[in-house]
Formats: structure tokens, C-alpha cells, sequence
């Protein structure tokens, strides 16, 4: 049967799976339906709309794939890649449902599908700890690629009291293990950031960070429907909310994927959705024993290709409204972001060339993908930077909002005021007004924050990459030098 002639997900299915009676609060106040919600249903709208993108039939091919034992084509993002052909197959169609967003959906469908995947990878490191976790763990996975869910995730812990210990916080606090019976385990407590999580299917609850002895009953992985019992989702601001329009606002209007604190009010997990029980080695294992971190980092990197390439396009965008684009030292810069661009795509392709198999799976480099992980993370901010100085005070002086062309006097001086030798005034306004949100607004800080710390602080990202480098032959070669010579050579 030909690709065209078999269904995938479509986003009507996933907004209808949607309204299943989530608890998320906003503004002190429980929302009924986050599809129609106004903070809400455009980030919901938009996440639907990747998977209308990936059901068209010009697009099925790029970007499904019939799973072993299902019934639909699923996102690629499930894919389990066997060389690098099959992984720059895959890449290629994360970069496309990337570019739906401009790259500004950092928690996609398709990022907890790398986490997972990678962690699939891995069965030996699950198998070794706990044969039955193991088969809880595969078995869920299995159930997650057939739906073609949309999962989430809270690894972190809520920043409390950073000098104690995560099993010395307050009581309720952090989520952990408070209960079990035959049935299942009983979690209580916070977990964050929940990025996604007001469009997601399920959330993945684990802990990155690290744990000791002692600290056993944080130590534990499951997944749960949005609508289990007892969680309760509570949404930071929604910039959506405070949009003024798509006119003034084309990016947080519809690409505010939202976070959430996610408190765990005594839910109780049936034992096949606990995957990791009570466990500090298998809880850094997880991710790190097995390729889990490396695949969902790996999905960081191909997104952020797409969103530097759009901010590139956009800061040459911006010298084109105010007509600055040939002037010698602009095209300086911006020859400087496109290098930069070039930097970034070169070394997600190293990583993949220059990855490895682990089994029959072939794995991203993980050197070349923390080393790309500390490079982009002090990138961003010095991108932003840059295409702040290019457009200079030209973000500031902008019509209040699209109501300004209502009034025809007023629409008559924006029209002289907002002047432009490559487009009209309201062309140079819109571009002025999208890049204002991409980089200026509320938004965007939000977006320039999250680029620099969703890996972790720069100690952490830092320390896999010393983790990860080959020591020992780079100094194999410095102790060859040193070898080779003594206070007599001449």
C-alpha cells in the first residue's frame, strides 16, 4: 500500500484529544478547554497543524513511516535510525516540521520521541536493571510510536533551596514515592518546567539531576495521561493571552508553547507505566547509560538549525527596511551570522557522520553533540545581540498597533513616517514588528533564556563535554611529545 493511500495523525484528531479534561490553571482561575482557551488555542492550533503538515499527501513520505505491528503511519520522529542515510532521512524530516514554527517550538512532538527513542535504544542498560521495568518501559514506548503521541516532559526539580540536598527540601516538594500496592505507586510533588504540556498527550516524569543514597524515593520514571487524577498543571503567563494581534505580535500569538509547573496531588501510576522504581543509578542511567540524552539533544540541534537560519533571514530582512543591507560593515555582520549558521549545520552533520552504532541503531556522536550544545548555548545571545545592533533604533519607532491604520490621518503619518527604499510602510512595519517579537518582546526573552539554560547551566552542559571528549588520546600524543625528548636533545 502506498504511502499516500494510509493515514496518519491529523491535528483535528489531536485537538479532539485534547479537550479530555486536563487540570490547568491561568490567572487563578481553571481552564475548561485549552483548544478554545484565548491564552491557549493558537499554540494548541498550532501544534495541530503539524500534524495536518505531516498527513498531507505531497508530505506523507517525508514525514511518516509505518511502525512495526501499527495500523497508521507515524511521525519519523519515532524512527529508530540503522546508518546514516536512514538518520539524515529522519533529520530531515524533523527539520521540516521545525520550519512550522521557524523553530520557535522548542518542546515538538518530536523531541520526547527522541528522549524515548534513544532510551529504546538502550534496552541492554534497562534490562540489566530490571527485566520487568524493562518490558514496562518497551512496552510503553511501543504504545506511544502507534499513537503517534505528543508527549512532554518534567525532569527538573522546582529550585527551592539550592544548599540542600533535593531529599532534604521541605516536605511535598519535590515529586517522589509516597505510596505503593499492588495496583501501582502513589507521587506527590512538583515537577518542572512542563514546556508543551497544555498541548501535549502525555508527560514523561523522571530526574535528571543528580541523586545519592538516601534519596531513593525520587528516584523513580513514569508516564501519565494529562488528565490523570490529581495532576495539576499551573501555566506561567501566557504571552498568547497578551498578544495584540498577529499583525504586532506573528510569533507569540501562535508559537507560545507555554510552561508549567506540574504538581503531582497524590497520583497514583499503574505499576506498567512505572518504568524506573526507586533506583538513583538507573535514574542517570536512563539518560545517560543509554542514548536517551544524546537523541533528545540531538532534536535540540536540528531545531535550532531552522530557528538561526529564520533570525539570519530576518536581521537581513531588517537592513532591507531601513536600507542599510550594501552598506560595507552591515554586510560584515551579516556575513558573521551566516558563518555562524554555517558553524551550526556543519556540526549537526559531523555528529551524525561521525556517529556510532549501538547495536543495530546508529547514534549521533556524543562528543560533537555537547560540544555543539556549549557552542550555541553562548550563540544565541550573542546572535540576538547582533541583530539588535543591525536594526538600532528601528524597533522602537513602530506604530502601537495594527488599530494605528484604522484612523486615516494616522494611517497617512505612518505611511510618510515609515519609509523604506525596498518595500511599502506597511510591509517595512510588519517586519520591523515580527522581528521586534522574535527578539524584543516578552516572548522573545523568554526564547533567548530557554536557548541558554534548557540543556542546563553552562557548568552542566560544560561537564559533558569534558565528560565526552577523548582524553586519552589527545594526550597520548602530548605524552609521545614529551617522550621524546630530554634535557640532552639537541
Amino acid at each position: 500500500m502506498s504511502a499516500s493511500n494510509v493515514t496518519a495523525k491529523t491535528g483535528a484528531q489531536h485537538l479532539a484529544s485534547l479537550r479530555d479534561g486536563r487540570e490547568v490553571y491561568l490567572n487563578g482561575k481553571r481552564v475548561d478547554d485549552v483548544t478554545t482557551h484565548p491564552a491557549f488555542r493558537n499554540a494548541c492550533k498550532s501544534a495541530a497543524d503539524l500534524y495536518d503538515f505531516q498527513a498531507r499527501p505531497e508530505n506523507v513520505e517525508l514525514m511518516t513511516f509505518m511502525p512495526e505491528g501499527g495500523t497508521k503511519r507515524v511521525n519519523r520522529a519515532w524512527s529508530l535510525p540503522r546508518n546514516l542515510d536512514e538518520m539524515v532521512r529522519r533529520r530531515k524530516a524533523l527539520q521540516a516540521w521545525a520550519a512550522c514554527s521557524y523553530g520557535f517550538l522548542g518542546r515538538s512532538p518530536d523531541h520526547l520521541a527522541s528522549a524515548l527513542i534513544g532510551q529504546r535504544v538502550g534496552m541492554d542498560v534497562w534490562n540489566k536493571y530490571d527485566p520487568k521495568r524493562a518490558k514496562a518501559f518497551a512496552n510503553y514506548v511501543d504504545e506511544a510510536v502507534r499513537q503517534d503521541h505528543f508527549l512532554t516532559y518534567v525532569i527538573i526539580n522546582p529550585q527551592a533551596d539550592r544548599s540542600k540536598d533535593w531529599g532534604d527540601q521541605v516536605d511535598d516538594l519535590v515529586a517522589q514515592v509516597v505510596d505503593e500496592d499492588s495496583e501501582g505507586v502513589t507521587i506527590r510533588g512538583a515537577k518542572m518546567l512542563g514546556t508543551s504540556s497544555i498541548m501535549a498527550n502525555e508527560v514523561f516524569v523522571a530526574n535528571l539531576q543528580p541523586l545519592k543514597a538516601g534519596e531513593e524515593n525520587l528516584a523513580f520514571s513514569c508516564a501519565l495521561p494529562m488528565n490523570a487524577k490529581g495532576l495539576k498543571v499551573l501555566s506561567r503567563k501566557s504571552y498568547e493571552e497578551h498578544a495584540v494581534s498577529i499583525y504586532d505580535n506573528p510569533l507569540s500569538s501562535r508559537f507560545d508553547e507555554n510552561d508549567a509547573l506540574m504538581y503531582f496531588d497524590n497520583v497514583k501510576v499503574p505499576w506498567e507505566r512505572m518504568f524506573v522504581h526507586k533506583n538513583v543509578e538507573m535514574c542517570f542511567n536512563q539518560f545517560h547509560g543509554t542514548p536517551g540524552h544524546v537523541f533528545q539533544n540531538y532534536q535540540s540541534q536540528i531545531r535550532l538549525t531552522v530557528k538561526i537560519k529564520f533570525l539570519i533571514a530576518l536581521a537581513r530582512k531588517i537592513t532591507e527596511a531601513i536600507g542599510t543591507t550594501n552598506i560595507p560593515s552591515v554586510r560584515e555582520q551579516l556575513g558573521l551570522l551566516a558563518a555562524n549558521s554555517g558553524m551550526v549545520d556543519g556540526m549537526l552533520s559531523g555528529m551524525e557522520a561521525s556517529g556510532y552504532h549501538w547495536g543495530e541503531w546508529w547514534c549521533p556522536n556524543r562528543h560533537m553533540l555537547y560540544s555543539a550544545q556549549v557552542l550555541t548555548q553562548d550563540l544565541y545571545p550573542k546572535l540576538i545581540n547582533l541583530i539588535r545592533d543591525l536594526a538600532g533604533g528601528s524597533l522602537i519607532m513602530l506604530p502601537s498597533s495594527v488599530e494605528d491604520w484604522a484612523d486615516p490621518e494616522l494611517a497617512r503619518i505612518i505611511q510618510m513616517t515609515q519609509r523604506s527604499p525596498n518595500m511599502d510602510a506597511d510591509q517595512k512595519v510588519k517586519v520591523l514588528k515580527a522581528a521586534w517579537d522574535a527578539i524584543g518582546s516578552e516572548f522573545g526573552s523568554r526564547h533567548a533564556q530557554y536557548e541558554m539554560f534548557y540543556a542546563g547551566a553552562r557548568f552542566v552542559t560544560t561537564g559533558h563535554s569534558f565528560r565526552t571528549f577523548d582524553w586519552a588520546g589527545g594526550t597520548a600524543m602530548v605524552d609521545h611529545l614529551l617522550a621524546s625528548y630530554d634535557r640532552d636533545s639537541k
